[in-house]
């Protein structure tokens, strides 16, 4: 099965976060991701609004995982860490 990476984010410097979207970007085609939706236009219905979210399609759970807890992902992190407030999950698709 598929699997879905999802952020949802407030960017806060948009310096730092311009290096974590380059690297995380590399990591995630490095690992077979592709991006559904980056950044675009939204409607929130519930919960917390983020001003940019991020959909990204992986071949399944683990592989997006791996892609996460990799050493380009992590080298990204460290630039988005101070840079944004963020909410970032994995979820299997039905595919």
């Amino acid at each position: 099965m598929g699997a879905l990476w999802i952020a949802h984010v407030t960017v806060t410097d948009d310096d730092a976060y311009s290096k974590y979207a380059a690297l995380a970007t590399e990591a995630i085609a490095a690992h077979g991701g592709t991006f559904i939706a980056r950044g675009g236009r939204f409607v929130q219905l519930e919960g917390r609004a983020r001003p940019r979210n991020v959909v990204a399609r992986f071949p399944d759970v683990e592989t997006a995982e791996k892609c996460y807890r990799s050493d380009v992902y992590q080298e990204a992190l460290s630039h988005a860490r101070n840079a944004s407030e963020r909410e970032l999950m994995i979820i299997e698709t039905n595919e």
